[in-house]
């Protein structure tokens, strides 16, 4: 069995950053720490080597929207970001709402993938039996469009919320907006600006009123049922009462933040427009300094990207009528870096919050940490080097990032998936060795 070793590391755990070596023996891990011989041996120079990151929102458009992003490719842009694991959303065309769009799924990723992969089950008003039987292998879990958004999976029916809620045999993940409030608050805003909608208004139409009155009502349907919720891409300080900070292991109602909304606040439409427009909307600083803090007292449980490319004709259209939805996978984990280079928090919790954790929740087999036994998936970044996006290969479909113009202080420079070196140094490996998640269920 051939074997690497990277030389020279400092190990980035959940807990705390060691130096040492990497041994990888096959797929696996087989020494961690201490002093390594192998067959190849990959000096990394004191570079962070964190574990291979599990984003557990993506969306990758395949089937239904391949013009504006492939498996293939954005599972290529992923692994460039650090990105080895990824659970992928129902919203496409047509929609995973059946055991056999599901397989499927599974089938198009096992010929292109570049990471691993998962899928969820989506729901809606009247698949409730199909949920019930749901393949617990094949699902990561169950998704619930409590607010409407890409791909018109609106779940908007209490009685169908009520039997999801109730008989679930998987987590369930819900997107939280109230689209009446939605609605209304777009109407008097066409009304006041017709087609020339402020940007700036994004977080007004998209409101705190809307996240909250959607996300309390997931929190109580899940406590009245004992459901294992997951609630996605929180961006509001006044959700944050509506979860309790403490070890990710006892609880079941967990909570989830996107990269992009610790990065960005409003001040950044005036210069960034469509392009960092998204749902939720990216809302108030203060709202952006409380998801930090909620990191840091582990009422936010998971880190993730939300990743949904459109085309830049698309982004391009009069603010109202854009698209939501951006590309993240790439340079996720480097915004993150940023913010632990600023001390903001730490990297073992970038470590805790985008690998160990995600794997924890779904009950991922044998990922998340850099461990003897587990996969080697693995990801180096050169915390020395700098990434300028504008003159860095974009690999997202799309061919455009909301971080243009942003010079990263950190590179991504190698990533192994399942022990085989993917991505070395802007070049990819000439195959694939990506294979769909196991969970421990």
């Amino acid at each position: 069995m051939a074997t690497t070793v990277l030389k020279d590391c400092v190990i980035v755990s959940d807990r705390d950053m060691t130096e040492g070596d990497i041994k990888i023996a096959g797929d696996r891990i087989e020494q961690v720490g201490g002093t390594a011989t192998g067959d190849l041996e990959i000096s990394v120079s004191g570079n962070w080597v964190f574990p291979g990151l599990i984003d557990d929102q993506v969306h990758f458009r395949e089937p239904g929207f391949e013009n504006k992003g492939t498996i293939e490719t954005e599972s290529r842009a992923a692994i460039a970001g650090g990105i080895t694991s990824y659970m992928e959303m129902p919203n496409c065309i047509p929609q995973t709402i059946n055991a056999t769009e599901l397989k499927k799924k599974h089938q198009r990723a096992a010929r292109s993938s570049w990471a691993n992969y998962g899928f969820y089950f989506g729901a809606t008003n009247d698949n409730l039996e199909e949920i019930k039987s749901v393949d617990t292998q094949l699902a990561c879990g169950i998704k619930v469009f409590m607010g409407a958004s890409t791909g018109n999976m609106l779940v908007d029916d209490l009685d169908s919320l009520e039997g999801i809620f109730k008989y679930a045999p998987l987590l369930v993940a819900t997107h939280c907006e109230d689209t009446p409030t939605i609605e209304q608050n777009e109407a008097r805003a066409r009304e006041e600006h017709g087609q020339d909608v402020p940007a700036s208004m994004h977080p007004e139409i998209r409101s705190e009123e809307a996240c909250y009155k959607s996300s309390s009502l997931a929190v109580d349907l899940a406590r009245r049922h004992g459901t294992r919720l997951h609630v996605l891409h929180l961006t509001t300080a006044k959700e944050m009462e509506l979860f309790e900070p403490g070890p990710l292991a006892q609880k079941h109602i967990t909570a989830e933040v996107c990269a992009h909304h610790l990065y960005f606040n409003d001040s950044w439409y005036t210069s960034k427009g469509a392009d960092i427009k998204c749902n939720p909307a990216i809302k108030k600083r203060s709202d952006q300094l409380a998801l930090r803090h909620a990191l840091l007292e582990d009422r936010i449980d998971v880190v993730a990207t939300d990743h949904a490319p459109h085309t830049r004709a698309e982004k391009d259209l009069p603010f109202i009528d854009a698209p939501a939805g951006l590309p993240l996978v790439q340079f996720a984990l480097l915004s993150l870096i940023e913010q632990a280079k600023a001390g903001e928090f730490s990297p073992t919790l970038i470590s805790r919050k985008f690998a160990s954790a995600p794997a924890e929740l779904f009950q991922v087999k044998n990922r998340g940490s850099i461990r003897e036994g587990y996969f080697a998936d693995l990801v180096v970044v050169d915390h020395d080097k700098t990434t300028l996006v504008n003159e860095t290969p974009l690999f997202s479909k799309c061919g455009w990032t909301p971080f243009a113009g942003v010079e990263f202080s950190s590179n991504v420079t190698h990533t192994f998936v399942n022990g085989s070196l993917v991505y070395d140094h802007g070049q990819f490996a000439v195959d694939r060795s990506a294979c769909a998640l196991e969970f421990d269920r």
